[in-house]
C-alpha cells in the first residue's frame, strides 16, 4: 500500500478535510491554515496552499468568512511583504461572493495586506485588482471594490489616479442601488486621499449626485459624507455647497435620512466655520426637533446640549428652549429619556438666570416623569446644575423631588438617588443634610432590594468619610445598634456589611468599643448565614484594631465559630483565623 510522502501529508489532510461533508471539519481545517503553512514552509505555501485555496469552491459562508479572516494575517507565512501579492487572488475571489459579511471581511483583509505592501507591488498588483473588481458584471464585486479605492489611490501614478477617480464616479452612478450605497459609504475615506485640487472638480459633483439619489438608503449614506467632506474642503465651499445640501436633507421625505441628519448636524457645524455661519443650521435643527417621527426627535434631542453650545446663548434661549419644553412633554417616552440624558448640560451655557427661569421647571417636570429611565437620566446629571444655580436654590427647588424619588417604586431610581447622595451631602453641609436626608440614608438599609441595601451600606461609609467619625458616632452608630437585632435576617446581614465598611473609616477605638461588640453578639445568631458573615466581618476588622483586641476578643469568637455545625460557618471562621495568624506574625 502506497504511503503519502511525509512533507505532503499536511496538504493532503487539508484537501481531504476541506472536501468533507461535515462543515465543522472544513471550518477546523481553515482555522489551522497557519499551522499547516508553517509545516509546509514559505515556498510551498505560496506555490501549493494559496493556489489551492483560490480554487476552493466551498459554498458555506462560515467557512469562507474564516478563510477571508485567516488570509488577512497570512503575510508572514508566504515569505513576508515581498511575496504578499500571492494572497490577493483568493481574496479577490471572495470579494465576489453573495454573502455580505464574507465580502466585507475580504475587503478588510485586502486593506490590511495592502497597507503593508510596497509601492511597486501596489501599482503592479493592487491597483489592477481594484479595477478588475470595479468592472465585473456581477454587482457584488463592484460593491467590494468601493472599499479599496482609498488604499489604491495614494500610491497610484497620475494617469492611474485620473482613471480611479473616473471609475469611482461611475460606481456612484451604477445601475444597482447596492453599488451606489457602497460608493456613498466609502466616499469620505476615498475623498480624504484625493488631492485638494480634485475635491471640488471631481468629488463634490459625485457627492451632489448621490444626495439626489432616488433611493433613501443611498441618500442617508450621503448624509454621512456631508460631515466627512465638510472637514476636507475649504470653509467657503463647505458653506456654499455642503451646508445647503444638509439643510435640504433635513426636509427629506424619508425619515431615515432625517434621522441621519439629526445625528450628523452637529458634526457638520464644527466644519462650517465661525458662529454666524453655524446659525444657518439652526432652522434645520429646530425642524428636526419638531419632526413627525419619534426616531428623528430622539436623535435630535440627544444633540441639544452640543448644538446649544455652538450658538450664542440668546439664539439658544430664543429657538432651542421652546423646542426643549415641547420635548419634555413629548408623547414618546424615549424622546423624553433622550432629552433627560443631555438637558442638564445646557445649564452652564445658558447661564444662571435662564437656567432658573427656563430650565428648572423642565427639570422638575422630568423628575416626575412616569417613565423610570427619564427620572434616572435627570438624577445622574444633577451636579451640572448645582454648579450654575447654586446649592441653596437647588435644595429649595429640587430637594423635595429628590426626597420623593428616594421612595420611588422603581428600584433603579432609588439606586441612582443613593449614588448621588454623597455629592449632595458635601454641597448641602452637615446640618442641612441631617435635617432633610439623614433618615432616608438609614431607611435604605432596610430596602426590599439587595442592590439598594448594598448601595446604602456603601453610602453610609462615604458619608462617614465626608462628615467624620464624630458625626458617625452621633447619627449612624445609634441606628446601627437598633437595626442589628432586626427580625429580618437579611437586614441584620446588611448591618454587618455596613460595619465592615465603617470600621476602617471610624478607626480602632470606635470599632473596638462600639462596633466589635455588635459583631461578637451576632455570632450567637440562629441563622448560619449571619454567623459566617460575622466571620468575614471579623476578618476585615482584624487589621483595624489593636493586636490585643484580636487576641482577647476576636480569636476566641472565631475559635468558637470554627466548631459550628454548619460547614460554611466553619470554613469562613478558619479563613479568618488564618488571617489573624498572619497579622500576628507580621506585627
Amino acid at each position: 500500500m502506497a504511503t503519502i510522502d511525509e512533507p505532503l501529508y499536511p496538504i493532503a489532510v487539508l484537501i481531504d478535510e476541506l472536501k468533507n461533508d461535515d462543515i465543522q471539519l472544513r471550518l477546523n481545517s481553515i482555522r489551522k491554515l497557519s499551522t499547516i503553512a508553517r509545516v509546509l514552509g514559505e515556498e510551498r505555501t505560496r506555490k501549493e496552499l494559496i493556489p489551492f485555496l483560490g480554487e476552493n469552491n466551498d459554498d458555506d459562508d462560515e467557512v469562507l468568512l474564516a478563510m477571508a479572516e485567516e488570509l488577512g494575517a497570512f503575510v508572514p507565512y508566504v515569505g513576508g511583504i515581498e511575496h504578499a501579492n500571492v494572497l490577493l487572488p483568493p481574496l479577490e475571489a471572495l470579494c465576489s461572493v453573495e454573502e455580505t459579511s464574507v465580502r466585507d471581511k475580504a475587503v478588510e483583509s485586502l486593506c490590511r495586506i495592502g497597507a503593508r505592501m510596497t509601492g511597486k507591488d501596489l501599482i503592479e498588483y493592487f491597483i489592477p485588482l481594484v479595477k478588475r473588481l470595479a468592472a465585473v458584471e456581477w454587482f457584488t464585486a463592484r460593491v467590494s471594490s468601493c472599499g479599496l479605492f482609498h488604499m489604491a489611490y495614494p500610491i497610484a501614478p497620475e494617469v492611474s489616479k485620473t482613471e480611479l477617480r473616473t471609475i469611482y464616479g461611475q460606481l456612484c452612478q451604477d445601475d444597482m442601488p447596492m453599488v451606489r450605497r457602497s460608493a456613498a459609504s466609502h466616499l469620505g475615506k476615498f475623498a480624504a486621499t484625493v488631492e485638494v485640487t480634485h475635491l471640488k472638480t471631481n468629488i463634490l459633483p459625485i457627492f451632489e449626485d448621490l444626495t439626489r439619489d432616488e433611493q433613501d438608503s443611498v441618500r442617508l449614506l450621503a448624509v454621512e459624507g456631508c460631515a466627512a467632506l465638510g472637514k476636507l474642503v475649504d470653509p467657503e465651499d463647505c458653506v456654499e455647497i455642503i451646508l445647503p445640501i444638509m439643510v435640504n436633507f433635513s426636509k427629506d421625505k424619508s425619515w431615515r435620512v432625517r434621522y441621519m441628519v439629526a445625528n450628523k448636524l452637529y458634526e457638520l457645524s464644527e466644519a462650517v466655520g465661525p458662529e454666524p455661519t453655524r446659525s444657518d443650521l439652526l432652522p434645520a435643527y429646530v425642524r428636526l426637533l419638531r419632526d413627525n417621527e419619534a426616531e428623528v426627535r430622539i436623535a435630535a434631542a440627544g444633540k441639544v446640549t452640543q448644538f446649544s453650545r455652538i450658538l450664542n446663548p440668546e439664539l439658544a434661549i430664543q429657538h432651542i428652549l421652546p423646542c426643549v419644553k415641547e420635548l419634555s412633554a413629548d408623547s414618546s417616552q424615549h424622546v423624553r429619556s433622550a432629552l433627560a440624558s443631555v438637558i442638564m448640560g445646557m445649564a452652564p451655557d445658558l447661564g444662571k438666570d435662564a437656567t432658573i427661569v427656563q430650565l428648572l421647571p423642565i427639570f422638575l417636570s422630568l423628575l416626575k416623569d412616569d417613565f423610570p429611565d427619564v427620572r434616572l437620566n435627570i438624577i445622574s446629571k444633577l451636579d451640572q446644575v448645582n454648579q450654575v444655580i447654586g446649592i441653596d436654590l437647588l435644595s429649595q427647588s429640587l430637594l423635595p423631588a429628590i426626597v420623593e424619588l428616594a421612595e420611588d417604586g422603581h428600584w433603579r431610581v432609588r439606586l441612582a438617588i443613593i449614588e448621588y447622595i454623597p455629592l449632595l451631602a458635601s454641597q448641602l453641609g452637615v446640618e442641612f443634610f441631617d435635617d432633610k436626608l439623614g433618615a432616608l440614608c438609614m431607611q435604605w438599609l432596610k430596602d426590599k432590594v439587595y442592590s439598594i441595601r448594598d448601595a446604602a451600606a456603601n453610602n453610609v461609609k462615604r458619608l462617614a468619610e465626608e462628615f467624620g467619625p464624630d458625626w458617625a458616632m452621633q447619627h449612624i452608630i445609634p441606628q446601627v445598634l437598633d437595626m442589628v437585632n432586626d427580625q429580618n435576617y437579611l437586614y441584620r446581614m446588611t448591618i454587618l456589611h455596613a460595619i465592615s465598611l465603617l470600621a476602617p473609616v471610624l478607626g480602632s477605638e470606635i470599632t473596638s468599643s462600639k462596633l466589635l461588640p455588635l459583631v461578637i453578639n451576632a455570632s450567637k445568631d440562629r441563622v448560619p448565614n449571619i454567623k459566617f458573615n460575622v466571620a468575614k466581618v471579623l476578618q476585615s476588622i482584624i487589621p483595624v484594631v489593636d493586636q490585643s483586641v484580636v487576641e482577647k476578643t476576636i480569636r476566641p469568637c472565631l475559635a468558637e465559630l470554627r466548631e459550628d455545625p454548619d460547614v460554611d460557618v466553619r470554613f469562613f471562621a478558619t479563613q479568618a483565623l488564618k488571617s489573624s495568624n498572619q497579622v500576628g506574625k507580621s506585627s
